[in-house]
């Protein structure tokens, strides 16, 4: 049997998944364990334990100058700028990749500027926004959604304006206005397309919410992690890098399954 053809199911699938997991982490353990031997006070590569130590300190101690514990406060601003930005972004993409998609007049029109916009680096417009927008939250989820959203639109734009023509025609036969293809035809096919570009485009939004925290910021996932790099505690870094990926990956897990539930259709008869 060739190997291309070889499917496990999917117990098997992830108990293969999780063996170099495992693997990484009892290396990760056996060397931070010889560099602690060797040396107490190392920071570089912190034991579980002290990791642990960590944690439940940021975990149930409040901070002196919020009054809140400090990995909850932290936690709840991040995502709240994220789901802002996020669903701003969410918004635009529906609204303008339908339009760019559905009418070829406005593609003609608009499709070059949401183009040129599309590659201009985000980060590289993160002083502009401090300084039209002050260094408050308004910046922050401007930097998400400006630099998930762009990418979202081409996405859903090029989907849709390449569903077949013929279903187009037909409602069209049928008496079917351009507000009526737009929700009719359109729509329905629009929303898995979204979902799959959202759930593409939460790395690189991660990627923007810390970077504007790192750089202004009183609470939040980035504030903290680069608060405290310059005492080099990795011991508190490598915890919330890896709560951050939880986050990322349950949020991932989620609009999968809302799209699974809500378009069965679009998943195929396999998935």
């Amino acid at each position: 049997m060739r190997v291309v053809n070889i499917k496990p199911r999917r117990g098997v699938s992830t108990l293969i998944g999780a063996i170099p997991i495992l693997a990484i982490l009892i290396l990760y353990a056996i060397y931070a364990s010889a560099r602690a031997e060797a040396n107490p006070n190392d920071k570089v590569l912190p034991t579980f334990t002290a990791m642990a130590q960590a944690v439940q300190q940021f975990a149930t101690q409040e901070d002196p100058r919020t009054g809140q514990i400090t990995a909850l406060s932290d936690t709840m601003a991040s995502l709240w700028r994220l789901g802002i930005g996020v669903a701003i972004a969410t918004f635009s993409t529906l609204v303008i990749g339908l339009a760019l998609g559905v009418v070829p007049l406005i593609r003609s029109a608009f499709g070059p500027v949401v183009a040129i916009i599309a590659v201009i680096p985000p980060i590289a417009v993160l002083p502009i926004l401090f300084i039209a927008m002050g260094l408050g939250e308004a910046s922050k989820i401007a930097l998400i959604a400006v630099g998930i959203a762009p990418f979202m639109i081409r996405d859903l734009a090029a989907h849709v304006a390449g569903l077949p023509v013929e279903q187009f025609i037909k409602a069209q036969t049928l008496g079917a206005n351009s507000w009526q293809l737009t929700l009719r035809v359109a729509l329905p096919q629009a929303l898995p397309r979204l979902i799959d570009s959202l759930r593409l485009s939460m790395g690189p939004a991660w990627v923007f919410l810390i970077s504007a925290e790192a750089i202004a910021a009183d609470v939040g996932l980035g504030y903290r992690i680069f608060l405290v790099r310059r005492y080099l505690a990795m011991d508190i870094i490598l915890p919330y890098v890896a709560w951050i990926s939880l986050l990322a990956i349950a949020t991932d897990a989620l609009l999968l399954l809302v799209s699974r539930k809500a378009f069965p259709w679009a998943h195929g008869a396999g998935h």
